[in-house]
């Protein structure tokens, strides 16, 4: 298939290109790598009892697709089918409009290492993206070419952005920005913001009942996690507080034995280490360990602020050692006996060449918040047409995201950024149609530059840190 001149390609191209991808992509990825997590959820599906730690929604999809298949391979499909799909639609869009060379950008974003070897992992991570993509996708077919979504459209793109929203219990963040910025009304700035607002208080109000009553998951005591890390947070900063929530015993034993790390919050939840002195606080209900976060928060502002912005370091990638943790997806499945098997030899090479790619500033998350914010601003710059209305919606999720990890985050595995980064870099290809504002391009490659020097900069100076799970722990 010929693509010159540039000019030529036509949707149809695309979209054979984009079904090779994805045919490729589930060749080498077949038949899914299974983390922790997936071995988990698998368990579930095999047993028919659920629970809510990881996505019932995501378990009991995988318990319908069983059908087709056993394993991950199922899931690996629909993940993979869902990301090409979306992508393909998007450069398709962007050929009819006699965009070639950024219909082919648009592709290549799906070839990233860190994108594509994520969605090579069967976890909530990537089956988000994959249903966010290809939401975005069906919008953007329409959207692009100035027409109204077709009313039948709005069946598949509504199952995919529920489906996205209970996937990840952060999603909400993404979906209800995402959808607000594309709303026509309100068209007041403001109005938005608040009803933005408003829609997600009822997404995380709707969600639980959801997730017991209508997938009958039963309670795992997950919602409580956010509220122990900052509570222990709090504490480890502030030793004589009482009112933490913490006993002067446990804190005590907090600090010793460096259990509230930045990197993540697992170390309160291990029983080696302080989940037997944490075990008082997660007895209590949940409502009552958030009140006296609040209070805990109000009375240590600095101390919170502290807990949370070396948090917020460690999961952006920003001033950290080299080799932190978690970036790379795993090469080979977590052990287990439930038939869940190891990806082929290639797709072991593919993952070595991720884990080289996700140590440069493509794996930093913020640099591409960096990215996206100096965008966001080219993009409102411009003159209101659907290029700049999608665009602006892609950043805006992706930010709002960003945004609520300062608050709402324990852990800093770096596939918590994926749909940030992807859609930053679809929103750049987007807005690429013309010269951004000489200003704004200025500020934002500075600010880009002055991130990835003082990034280089920790990484040189930093000691590396443990690079197993058992030596992040402590």
């Amino acid at each position: 298939m010929s693509i010159e001149p540039a000019t030529r390609l036509k949707p149809r191209h695309v979209a054979i290109v984009a079904i090779i991808f994805c045919i490729a992509s589930l060749a080498l990825f077949w038949p899914g790598t299974a983390m922790y997590d997936t071995v988990a959820q698998y368990r579930q599906v095999l047993s028919g009892v659920y629970d809510d730690w990881h996505p019932p929604v995501m378990a009991r999809v995988w318990a319908l697709l069983a059908a087709f298949g056993p394993g991950a391979t199922p899931m690996l499909a629909l993940q993979l089918g869902t990301y090409w799909l979306g992508l393909g639609l998007i450069a398709a869009a962007l050929a009819r409009t006699g965009r070639a060379r950024s219909a082919i950008a648009i592709l290549a974003i799906g070839l990233l290492p860190p994108f594509l070897g994520w969605q090579g992992v069967v976890l909530k991570d990537a089956q988000l993206a994959g249903a966010l993509l290809a939401a975005v996708g069906i919008i953007g077919w329409w959207r692009l070419a100035r027409r109204p979504l077709p009313g039948a459209m709005w069946i598949p793109v509504t199952l995919l952005l529920a489906y996205a929203v209970l996937v990840r219990a952060n999603a909400v963040f993404i979906v209800v920005p995402l959808l607000v910025a594309l709303a026509p009304r309100p068209t007041h700035p403001l109005a938005k913001l608040v009803t933005g607002l408003i829609a997600v208080v009822l997404v995380l109000g709707v969600a639980p009942v959801v997730n017991h009553r209508l997938l009958r998951a039963q309670p795992s005591g997950v919602e409580s996690t956010q509220a122990l890390y900052d509570l222990a947070g709090i504490a480890a900063r502030a030793p004589g507080s009482d009112t933490t929530g913490l006993t002067q015993s446990e804190t005590a034993t907090v600090i010793a034995r460096r259990c509230a790390k930045p990197f993540f919050w697992d170390p309160l939840g291990d029983e080696a280490h302080c989940g037997t002195t944490m075990a008082r606080l997660r007895a209590l209900p949940t409502a009552t360990l958030y009140v006296t976060l609040a209070s805990a928060a109000l009375h240590h502002p600095i101390a919170y602020a502290g807990h949370r912005l070396a948090h917020l370091n460690s999961t952006d990638r920003w001033l950290v050692p080299f080799h932190w943790p978690s970036a790379a997806p795993p090469a080979a499945s977590e052990p287990n006996t439930l038939g869940l098997a190891n990806p082929s030899a290639a797709a072991h090479a593919w993952e070595a060449l991720t884990a080289v790619v996700v140590e440069t500033p493509l794996g930093w998350p913020i640099a591409w918040i960096v990215v996206a914010i100096a965008a966001l601003a080219v993009s409102l710059s411009r003159p209101r047409d659907p290029v700049r209305d999608l665009a602006t919606a892609l950043l805006v999720s992706a930010l709002a995201l960003e945004a609520s990890f300062a608050v709402l985050s324990i852990a800093s595995d770096l596939r918590y950024h994926l749909w940030p980064m992807i859609s930053t870099a679809m929103a750049v290809v987007l807005l690429a149609d013309r010269a951004p504002p000489r200003r704004i391009l200025a500020v934002g490659a500075s600010a880009l530059l002055l991130v990835i020097a003082s990034g280089v900069v920790a990484r040189v100076m930093l000691p590396q840190p443990p690079q197993t799970y058992a030596g992040m722990l402590g």
